[in-house]
């Protein structure tokens, strides 16, 4: 569970980070796409070379849909239904994908806050993710 004082900080970084969300989101993705390739079925069809048009536009709806969901907490699952559905349900992303996006979003967030990614930070963003994760994943058969 998030203290109050991990929610405020998770909606501050969030809310800071919404004017760069597409360089935000896209190196996220690129990272994952990197590191795990077998993530790149999912995009085989789509230009995911750095900075393309595509990553950029897909890295901004996850930062802005993070940063958006950071507003009320208490409510993900209602929040998050619509795309939770269209994760599982139409695109077919396995629940594993959502945690290793996480994991490269902590890396780039690191990356690009540097020293205000503190450990605190560092570990109610963990936990924030982890739920993202565990809600956008939880409808997948």
């Amino acid at each position: 569970m998030l203290s109050k004082k991990e929610k405020e900080l998770i909606v501050e970084i969030w809310t800071g980070l919404t004017p760069v969300a597409d360089t935000i989101g896209a190196e996220a993705l690129l990272r994952m796409l990197t590191s795990f390739p077998g993530t790149k079925t999912y995009f085989a069809h789509l230009d995911i070379t750095p900075r393309s048009a595509y990553l950029l536009a897909h890295g901004r709806k996850i930062v802005l849909a993070l940063a958006d969901a950071s507003k009320d907490m208490g409510n993900l699952m209602t929040n998050l239904g619509p795309l939770q559905t269209y994760h599982a349900y139409q695109l077919r992303i396995h629940p594993t994908n959502f945690k290793l996006l996480s994991y490269c979003m902590l890396v780039t967030l690191a990356c690009y806050m540097g020293q205000k990614f503190t450990p605190v930070s560092h570990a109610a963003m963990d936990k924030y993710l982890s739920a993202i994760s565990a809600v956008l994943g939880e409808k997948f058969r």
